[in-house]
């Protein structure tokens, strides 16, 4: 593709941006999805915690289910970048490599990425596959019941993750990432849930074993079922500054009950937006972003009494 004209841009292709796609081309709206192919649903191996697959779904599988839905009723999804958006008198403009597009309104769902701890992509990968890295105790914090689980991260963000785990295990260990000094208030919680901490920071993660172990700085080896990163996240909001988006203190995109930005024309859906990151949440959102795109242009339309 390299020019076209719609009446929605949307802006990823993770569940937010696909369920947008599906409400909004069943509208008859002219959409296009521009994905990177990045959407951090792909790195679930299975999700048990989605409403209609009792048996489970993997990321991917329900990606493509999405995608195949979406493209059944007539959006475009293009595997691209969107690496510049600019807004004029009545519509976007919207460019990247080999794309150029004009578009009435544009939904944001670039959601965030995880920080990872430093390790190789090919065992990362292999690592969630087999549960011995996971990233949300939300999601799956059900499937660690009383597994023996190491918490990476000694900040505020680490003690609350821990201290959410202490739901699904009563083996948990706190392992800093780096120096870091816990305070007296975190110290107590830790001890009253029964939490343990490691003595020294984390220098390295060997997932080739079928245990995870942890090599500390002051050379003693921890051994866990598995363990959860709780380094945080960054939003994907290069765009949304672009256009001079409204952002919340940790940089995701503040809207409206309606899923409007501070942009007349602008929507946000997912994990973009400040709200709990769960896929249920980013198709909520897009329903509610698409029905109020869909209206906004029914009015400036004439099309509404």
């Amino acid at each position: 593709m390299t020019e076209a004209r719609c009446d929605a841009l949307i802006i990823g292709g993770g569940p937010a941006g696909l369920t947008a796609a599906i409400y909004l081309a069943r509208c008859h709206r002219r959409v296009i999805v521009v994905d990177e192919g990045n959407s951090r649903a792909k790195w679930i191996p299975r999700s048990h915690n989605h409403a209609g697959f009792p048996d489970g779904i993997a990321g991917d599988d329900l990606l493509q289910r999405m995608r195949e839905q979406a493209e059944r009723y007539g959006a475009t999804i293009v595997t691209a970048r969107i690496d510049s958006v600019a807004q004029n008198a009545n519509d976007f403009d919207a460019r990247g490599v080999g794309i150029t597009l004009s578009t009435r309104s544009i939904l944001i769902a670039t959601g965030v990425e995880n920080r990872r701890p430093s390790i190789d992509a090919a065992a990362h990968r292999d690592a969630l596959d087999r549960g011995l890295l996971r990233y949300c105790p939300i999601c799956d914090g059900y499937e660690a019941t009383g597994q023996a689980i190491g918490v990476i991260g000694a900040d505020t963000h680490g003690v609350a993750e821990a201290l959410f785990l202490r739901t699904f295990s009563d083996r948990i260990t706190l392992v800093a990432n780096e120096d870091f000094e816990l305070d007296a208030s975190d110290r107590g919680a830790l001890e009253g849930a029964g939490i343990a901490v490691a003595p020294s920071a984390l220098e390295q993660i060997d997932f080739s074993g079928e245990h995870v172990t942890l090599r500390l700085a002051d050379a003693t080896e921890m051994q866990f079922d598995t363990i959860y990163p709780a380094l945080g996240s960054d939003s994907n909001n290069a765009l949304a500054k672009q256009l001079g988006v409204e952002l919340s203190d940790d940089r995701c995109i503040v809207v409206d009950t309606k899923q409007r930005t501070s942009i007349s024309g602008v929507y946000a859906a997912g994990d973009i937006v400040m709200a709990l990151d769960q896929i249920s949440v980013a198709m909520g959102h897009a329903a509610i972003a698409a029905t109020a795109l869909h209206n906004d242009l029914r009015k400036l339309d004439g099309h509404t009494h």
